[in-house]
């Protein structure tokens, strides 16, 4: 049995011992992806490994992202799955874009159209 993406990219998180690591299902906020996983690294170095981590061991089990973004600096590496996209920081820049908080807010549009349904 294999294992689904999720669990992957837990496991290499955790591998690594990624910080305060946050799975959001979007999937009612967005069309573009399904799941958002958000962790924290220590440092630069931290972040790019956890981002490595991340897409090799997915490669081995099957599963190709998209893109990678952001490797460069190690402030904010992105790894794009499709239905799930990864987001590694650093404290300071996760403290400052607070990706949950932006995701958990249901968009007002979507509010209006529910109430005039």
């Amino acid at each position: 049995m294999s294992k689904s993406l999720q669990a992957i990219v837990e496991d290499a998180l955790d591998d690594l011992k990624a910080k305060d690591v946050t799975v959001l299902d979007v999937k009612e906020l967005t069309d573009v992806m399904d799941t958002l996983v958000i962790a924290t690294g220590t440092s630069n170095r931290h972040v790019k490994s956890l981002a490595n981590n991340v897409v090799e061991e997915s490669k081995q089990s099957g599963f190709r992202s998209l893109g990678v973004e952001g490797t460069e600096t190690g402030e904010w590496v992105l790894v794009d799955f499709g239905e799930m996209v990864v987001h590694l920081m650093l404290q300071a820049t996760r403290d400052f874009y607070e990706l949950e908080k932006l995701w958990s807010l249901e968009p007002a549009s979507r509010k209006s159209d529910e109430e005039s349904s």
